[in-house]
């Protein structure tokens, strides 16, 4: 027997779509992912999702959301999906064990990986002085320098936004040309508190000798070779996300870059399917407006179901 709703991936937007989806009786099934709670699993402090005006640790965050959709219902699998059909209703997921569920509804909540340097270091200090998010994170630098590796818009936008908490932003490029818009450029060369450090790739991220705490990068310049040390507070890592959608590609409409295409807020492209969260957002990328999707979505597909 097929399940009304099928939520695949959890984070911000699953869980609230699973909240509201349960107390509507959908009884939603979801597929938490191989990253259960999503990007903020790997946040150290949140301190801008209202209603926490202490702050919260990410991880703690997503234990909340979970313990709430689970309240009403949610039945939650550990496991993730590996493939979909949606040619017809009711929809076919199979997922990492092979084995398959029928759903009259589905919500993708799949979210987007940050794109990472993949140098020693940067798991390790991943909250700890290095970050992929400035407006997550970028209060807790005011007065130090902080550096911002990337050549493109977010990487400008970044180091902008950065300007308002740190008393300097160096901007980290391995070429000498940006790929940025020139008015994205213009904006950070204008700016008194950024510097550019051109033809330079980071190769390690360093800890400081008596705690997990950022205390530098390992550079290299592209053009002599030449190895040295910047000291830096923080390092943020600006150079684009990819969305989780891979399994999707033939089967929703997506743009080039990945991101589920939506029409009338959370609908995909295929009838009864959703799309929530990071998964289809290039722009805000925030816990707050992923949560609020996935209460949209929750509620596009119970009016989806009650019409069908």
């Amino acid at each position: 027997m097929a399940r009304k709703l099928v939520i695949i991936g959890s984070g911000p937007a699953g869980y609230t779509a699973a909240l509201y989806a349960a107390r509507a009786d959908l009884a939603p099934l979801m597929y938490a992912g191989l990253q259960p709670g999503g990007q903020l699993t790997i946040t150290t402090d949140v301190e801008n999702y209202p209603g926490f005006p202490d702050g919260i640790m990410g991880p703690e965050m997503m234990e909340l959301f979970r313990k709430q959709a689970e309240r009403f219902g949610t039945e939650i699998d550990i496991g993730r999906i590996t493939d979909v059909d949606f040619s017809k209703r009711p929809f076919v997921l199979t997922d990492g064990k092979g084995e398959t569920v029928e759903a009259e509804a589905v919500i993708v909540s799949t979210g987007a990986t940050a794109r990472l340097l993949g140098v020693p270091g940067e798991d390790h200090l991943m909250g700890y002085g290095v970050s992929a998010c400035a407006t997550c994170d970028g209060a807790f630098f005011r007065d130090v320098h902080v550096g911002v590796v990337g050549g493109g818009d977010s990487a400008m936008e970044e180091a902008d936004f950065l300007t308002k908490f740190a008393s300097k932003v160096s901007i980290l490029h391995r070429r000498e040309d940006f790929r940025a818009s020139k008015i994205m450029l213009k904006r950070a060369e204008d700016n008194p508190k950024i510097e550019f450090v051109t033809n330079v790739v980071v190769d390690e991220m360093v800890a400081q000798d008596d705690k997990r705490k950022l205390k530098g990068a390992k550079v290299r310049n592209t053009v002599s070779g030449e190895e040295s040390f910047m000291e830096l507070d923080g390092l943020f890592v600006a150079i684009g996300h990819s969305p989780n959608t891979e399994i999707f590609k033939g089967k929703l409409d997506m743009f080039d870059t990945g991101y589920l295409k939506v029409t009338e807020f959370t609908k995909t492209s295929v009838e009864g399917v959703f799309a929530a969260g990071d998964v289809a957002d290039s722009k805000y990328r925030q816990a707050i407006t992923a949560a609020g999707t996935g209460c949209m979505a929750a509620l596009d597909a119970e009016r989806f179901l009650a019409g069908h």
